[in-house]
């Protein structure tokens, strides 16, 4: 059985056989800005099922979010270090839903559509992020796309998957 080109994608990236192409890559994502807008997705079976199409209204960015729990600044009066409230704070949403916000913030014209897992090191995840234009003329006659001119912020409100998926519902 012959299998399509974005099942053949999918299985090299299950597979692993990126690996080697993502530390070359990783090196030059390390030097680049947190949130970095891309031309053509890292992952272009996993963009499109995700609503992804190749043209004017659709921007993708890479996001680089730190790995581990929550950081907290360390507190200048004396206390316990037990009870000085730094270790073991972990915030209510997973990296995905952070790398999310910060695209949002970076671009707060556009609406985030959705993302998924890319790459990670030791200290850094990378997320690529789906955005849409909603005041493109493209987007607003798209019947499977138009629905998003009336949300704003959705991101901000738990409304993409990782958002639906940190709140508890599917």
């Amino acid at each position: 059985m012959v299998i399509g080109g974005y099942q053949h994608l999918r299985s090299m990236w299950e597979k692993g056989e990126i690996k080697e192409i993502l530390k070359k890559r990783l090196i030059e994502w390390r030097k680049q800005h947190v949130v970095e807008r891309i031309e053509r997705p890292t992952r272009l079976d996993r963009a499109r099922i995700l609503g992804y199409r190749a043209k004017k209204g659709f921007v993708l960015a890479r996001i680089r979010v730190r790995k581990g729990g929550r950081r907290r600044p360390k507190p200048r009066r004396g206390r316990k270090p037990s009870k000085a409230g730094m270790v073991r704070f972990t915030p209510g949403k997973s990296l995905r839903w952070i790398a999310e916000e910060k695209a949002q913030r970076k671009f707060p014209n556009l609406e985030v559509l959705n993302s998924y897992y890319v790459a990670e090191d030791g200290m850094f995840k990378w997320f690529e992020c789906v955005l849409v234009d909603p005041s493109r003329p493209e987007i607003a006659k798209d019947p499977k796309i138009n629905w998003i001119l009336n949300q704003r912020k959705r991101v901000f409100r738990g409304l993409t998957a990782a958002g639906k998926k940190a709140r508890g519902s599917k």
